[in-house]
């Protein structure tokens, strides 16, 4: 009897050992297969002031140069697109073939009936006075009188088919009309020019470029004729221009109003890019974060944040100025909020992430200095300081809860797991 009383104490105490160490495996076991995600933290960051507004190049003024006749072969293009011409500068030549054909047949025209006008002059002339004397009936006098009228006509007439044949011939020059810069060029050797047709050349009078900014109804009225404003061009370089025009009319659907912004003339300025403007402001503080932890899908911009037991959850954001890869969060999760890096890709709503310190770049304009690098954040190899009493990138809420003897902890391992500053076992 005491041999099997012994023998049952000795299976209960190997068990009771065995649920003790699988109870102590498992959490490593169980924190080993979570995904490794970067986290940063939404703070308050230097950013310039003002509105911010995006928009398009347009030539200040554009001319549109196309044929005058139509009908006739083009034989030469003396411009090519982004040069600069001068205004009366040939730009297309045409075949004149045709019209000096034209014009010779009608000089020759002209000269016989110069000569028929020169003999019924004569003819009139020789019989004016004639009727008072009876020799010759006035009916025949006003024939000779009308012949004369009729072939001086017909040289005026021949003249002016020849004038016009030459306005046309000098016409199959195409010349600038203004001075600037070739945008575009559609005509080529061969071609026939028409009347009405595509334009051969649009050129921007005087080389002048200016941005078509759309700003929303609510700042518009802010902005003032003259005001500077910034340009940022997407190579990164800065061109400084005036407001020249407010637009007097926002459209009814997207609620934007055009603000054109005159420009110097740049080799660097294009029509048809893009540009951001910036209307001059102070440098404020303002809840900010990089701009990969943006994440874009169907239902807008928002950031996948960490809450209790380092679960990611999607909140949507709305943003403002943006600045050395730095975005203003102008509403959303509070300052000192744990985001993920990388708009957390492929990170599931409401799935537990052991999350290590990100990398965020620097700000422009006198921002704070980068992160550490990119290290694991959990309580082994948490600086002394952070241990047991909470790491600088502990999710909100995550605190001392678990299990009893835990302090706050470090991101990883701040609820549900032991801290370092609990009993060990």
């Amino acid at each position: 009897m005491r041999r099997e009383i012994l023998r049952a104490t000795a299976i209960a105490i190997c068990l009771a050992l065995a649920a003790c160490g699988s109870d102590d495996d498992a959490a490593p076991k169980a924190e080993s297969t979570l995904r490794d995600v970067s986290v940063t933290r939404i703070e308050l960051r230097p950013l310039l002031g003002g509105i911010t507004a995006s928009g398009v190049l347009v030539a200040r003024e554009e001319a549109a140069v196309g044929a005058e006749v139509g009908g006739y072969r083009v034989t030469q293009v003396l411009a090519e697109e982004g040069d600069f011409v001068r205004a009366g500068q040939p730009l297309v030549r045409m075949d004149p073939t045709l019209l000096q054909a034209q014009i010779a047949e009608l000089q020759a025209n002209l000269a016989q009936q110069r000569a028929q006008a020169a003999q019924a002059g004569r003819e009139a002339a020789r019989v004016a006075g004639l009727d008072r004397e009876g020799v010759v009936a006035t009916e025949q006098i006003e024939q000779r009188r009308t012949a004369a009228t009729t072939a001086a006509a017909q040289v005026r007439a021949a003249q002016a088919q020849i004038a016009e044949l030459r306005t046309r011939l000098g016409r199959l020059t195409i010349n600038a009309p203004v001075s600037g810069r070739i945008l575009e060029r559609t005509v080529r050797p061969g071609d026939i020019a028409a009347v009405g047709g595509t334009p051969m050349f649009r050129i921007a009078r005087s080389g002048l470029v200016e941005l078509q900014a759309d700003v929303p109804e609510t700042e518009l009225g802010t902005i003032r004729v003259g005001q500077p404003a910034q340009v940022e061009l997407p190579s990164g370089e800065t061109v400084t221009g005036n407001v020249r025009t407010l637009s007097a009319e926002v459209n009814g659907q997207s609620r934007l109003g055009a603000v054109l912004i005159a420009l110097p003339a740049r080799p660097v300025l294009r029509v048809g890019g893009f540009g951001r403007a910036n209307f001059n402001g102070a440098i404020s503080q303002t809840p900010a974060l990089p701009e990969d932890a943006l994440r874009f899908d169907a239902e807008g911009v928002s950031v996948m944040v960490l809450r209790a037991g380092n679960r990611a959850h999607r909140m949507p954001v709305r943003t403002g100025r943006r600045a050395g890869g730095w975005v203003e969060i102008v509403s959303g999760p509070p300052v000192g909020t744990i985001v993920l890096l990388g708009g957390g890709a492929f990170v599931l709503e409401g799935e537990q992430v052991r999350p290590v310190r990100g990398t965020a770049r620097a700000s422009t304009g006198g921002a704070s200095a980068p992160s550490a690098p990119a290290r694991p954040a959990n309580a082994q190899n948490a600086p002394a300081a952070t241990r047991g009493g909470g790491s600088a990138l502990t999710p909100p809420q995550a605190g001392a809860s678990g299990q009893s003897g835990q302090t706050g902890g470090p991101v990883a391992g701040a609820a549900g797991a032991t801290g370092a500053g609990g009993a060990g076992r």
